[in-house]
């Protein structure tokens, strides 16, 4: 009987011993499992957060990428403005050019023919007094010739409408001026004192009758009148340049 119980002790805790060991290396192993599992927690843990910070930048660069996004289609429409703007202000500067250009070349015409009349004036009083003589009595005024003789010089006693003998050699000199200058236009009139200007306007009218039958000038720019001598009866024979059709031309250019 002890034979017996004495291997079965043995066994028993030789079992027993395996056993012990088993379970210590379960324990062990259990530990280390339990720390693999804390690692891969931790990692996992640590990828949920580097997840979650990428997920954030990555929200956030969306954000930055849209933004720049209409920034750039903002500032391509700006630039796309600013390109039509600078055409249409090129267009107006081109434009605005040719207006100053026309506009110039209009007060150039206007400041030539100004020019060319009062030129025109010099000239004529310049060859007025060559043929005339320095004692005609001759003036400028606002640009016009005016020559002067009293009334008692073409008439006898400044009466009636028949020309005096000596008046016409100043006739013909007059009319050598005036055939000089065909296209000026020429006033010849007669100035009274005593309001009689029907008796004015006929001495003025013989004396411009007598230029054109016997010394061939033309009427076409002659012009006959009357008007008020204030203290002195006299003829004026007035040679002036066409302002009036200086100004319709120029009131023409200044509308184009």
């Amino acid at each position: 009987m002890k034979r017996i119980i004495l291997p079965t002790l043995l066994c028993i805790l030789c079992f027993a011993s395996v056993e012990a060991q088993k379970k210590s290396e379960l324990i062990a192993q259990n530990q280390d499992l339990k720390f693999q599992l804390d690692s891969i927690k931790r990692t996992i843990s640590g990828a949920m957060k580097d997840k979650k910070i990428a997920e954030l930048k990555t929200a956030e660069f969306e954000s930055q990428v849209s933004e720049l996004q209409e920034a750039n289609a903002t500032l391509l429409k700006n630039l796309n403005n600013f390109a039509a703007l600078s055409s249409q202000n090129s267009k107006n500067i081109n434009k605005t050019l040719g207006t100053l250009e026309r506009k110039e070349a209009q007060l150039k015409g206007i400041v030539d023919a100004i020019a060319g009349n009062d030129s025109t004036a010099v000239v004529v009083l310049t060859r007025a007094k060559q043929i005339l003589g320095e004692n005609a009595k001759v003036s400028v005024s606002d640009g016009t010739v005016i020559l002067s003789e009293k009334m008692d010089f073409f008439f006898e006693g400044g009466l009636g409408t028949v020309l005096l003998e000596p008046t016409k050699d100043w006739l013909a000199n007059l009319a050598k001026l005036l055939n000089a200058n065909p296209n000026i236009p020429v006033t010849v009139e007669g100035l009274s004192i005593t309001g009689e200007f029907d008796v004015a306007l006929s001495q003025a009218a013989t004396v411009t009758a007598a230029l054109i039958k016997e010394h061939g000038v033309s009427g076409n720019n002659i012009t006959v009148a009357a008007g008020d001598g204030g203290f002195s009866e006299s003829l004026r024979v007035k040679i002036h340049p066409d302002y009036k059709a200086f100004y319709d031309k120029a009131k023409a250019d200044m509308k184009n």
